[in-house]
């Protein structure tokens, strides 16, 4: 006797064995002397169908209890199976239903539900095909993410969720604090002397900066976790807590950060069309049609190179009206990104060498005095997928810059130190992963690619 999962016997699976399978009925079908019913145990998007004699079932095994979303641990014999789906199925002689779903409550009844509907049943909705191959497309790019990083060496660093300090000067941040809210009065300041931290604290909008302070100590570094942002955007692209991958290297120049961001992107869509082949034939015939033959030619493409400025003149040259006015200086909508990507160069591009106003001030400045050596890699389809830059590793530099944008460089103290022992030439970059798996599964609301979406006014799980 066995415990194998259903991908293994689907797989692999021999006519004759003897196995238990324990899972989830998907559905059930009465014949006259058959009883029909499908399980799956979340390994693969495939149900095994099981069949159970209507004679001996009478006798021996109470079928009763199966009915769509009961568990079930099924014992029998694999034999071959006489359909045309699958290659075996299993002939059932021992039965038991440890939970049931009685059909007039289960809210998974029907084949096809909306996206929306199923926001809302988020303790369910792993259940359905569709955010079942979105959740094992995500474990395989994780996986992915660490064995990339790990077999080239880099040490995978834990980054505080609690931090003092804004890595992208927005102030979008949630608070952290023990003060009792009902007594706060922002309005004529809050002292923090009594709160928890004795100073003010929020949550992590990027690991980014504690990255560098190990880049600085292990040259090559990444940190992989939930980052936080408290903008009030209720749309598809936007969460407010979602997981972030930031490399960062030292001794590594912005044409070296392209190199690995390439290579990086490459590695995990490889890996993906590899390892993920059903799943992703699904997205392909359900989700987004051609969507398997369009992240092969990005995984196999050589992507283009170009500045901002070269970016705003093809931009400026198009025959179409774009919503957003093209010029010098405004940051790059989507539809100029897939522009790019899609019309003038017919696949992804690396842009460069951005205004400073309208990037972060760690950016590394240009001798022009004008642009920063940043990088933004735009896909099509999609638009921006990876950002990144070389950071500043002037110490005088970089406090101009915190000056000028009228932050606090008592806050950033540390970070300045880091220029004025052993600085390094360092560059790195984020690449959201929902952002990634949305990106890859063709589903068009990010809520969907995470087991438990936070947003505006959605946190109820």
């Amino acid at each position: 006797m066995n415990d194998p999962r259903i991908s293994e016997l689907l797989r692999s699976g021999r006519a004759g064995d003897r196995v238990t399978v324990r899972g989830w009925v998907r559905t059930k079908r009465d014949a006259k002397n058959v009883c029909f019913f499908e399980i799956n145990d979340g390994s693969c998007l495939a149900n095994l169908q099981a069949v159970i004699g209507k004679d001996e079932a009478t006798n021996r095994i109470r079928i009763d209890g199966i009915s769509t979303g009961a568990s079930v641990e099924a014992t029998g014999r694999l034999a071959e199976s006489p359909g045309r789906n699958q290659r075996i199925e299993l002939r059932v002689d021992e039965l038991t239903v440890p939970g049931d779903a009685p059909p007039d409550r289960y809210p998974l009844q029907k084949k096809r539900h909306s996206f929306e509907y199923l926001r809302e049943i988020a303790h369910l909705r792993p259940r359905t095909n569709t955010i079942g191959a979105v959740m094992r497309v995500r474990n395989s790019m994780s996986y992915a993410v660490h064995r990339y990083f790990q077999e080239r060496g880099f040490l995978h660093v834990h980054t505080p969720i609690i931090s003092t300090t804004d890595a992208e000067g927005a102030g979008e941040m949630f608070q952290v604090t023990t003060l009792p809210i009902e007594g706060l009065d922002p309005a004529n300041g809050v002292d923090y002397a009594d709160d928890f931290f004795g100073k003010r604290a929020s949550l992590t909008v990027s690991g980014q900066l504690e990255a560098e302070v190990y880049a600085l100590a292990f040259r090559n570094v990444y940190t992989f976790g939930p980052t936080f942002r408290a903008e009030n955007s209720n749309t598809s692209r936007h969460l407010a807590e979602f997981w972030m991958i930031e490399p960062e290297m030292a001794f590594c120049d912005i044409h070296c950060d392209m190199d690995v961001a390439e290579e990086f992107l490459k590695y995990l869509l490889d890996r993906l069309l590899a390892d993920c082949a059903e799943d992703m034939e699904f997205f392909d015939r359900w989700i987004e049609k051609g969507i398997v033959e369009n992240l092969r030619r990005v995984a196999e493409a050589d992507f283009a190179r170009i500045s901002y400025t070269e970016a705003i003149d093809r931009l400026r040259a198009a025959t179409v009206s774009f919503d957003y006015p093209v010029e010098w200086g405004a940051d790059l909508q989507s539809e100029h990104e897939k522009y790019l990507t899609e019309h003038v160069y017919g696949g992804p591009v690396i842009v460069t060498d951005y205004p400073k106003r309208i990037k972060a001030f760690y950016m590394k400045q240009n001798d022009d005095g004008e642009t920063v050596r940043a990088m933004d890699m735009l896909v099509p389809r999609l638009g921006e997928i990876i950002g990144g830059s070389e950071r500043e590793d002037d110490h005088d530099k970089l406090l101009r810059r915190i000056e000028e944008l009228g932050l606090n460089a008592e806050e950033y103290w540390w970070y300045l130190e880091l220029r004025a022992f052993g600085s390094a030439p360092h560059s790195g970059f984020g690449l959201g992963f929902e952002r990634l798996i949305q990106y890859v599964t063709g589903m068009q609301n990010i809520r969907d690619v995470i087991p438990f979406p936070r947003a505006v006014h959605t946190a109820e799980f």
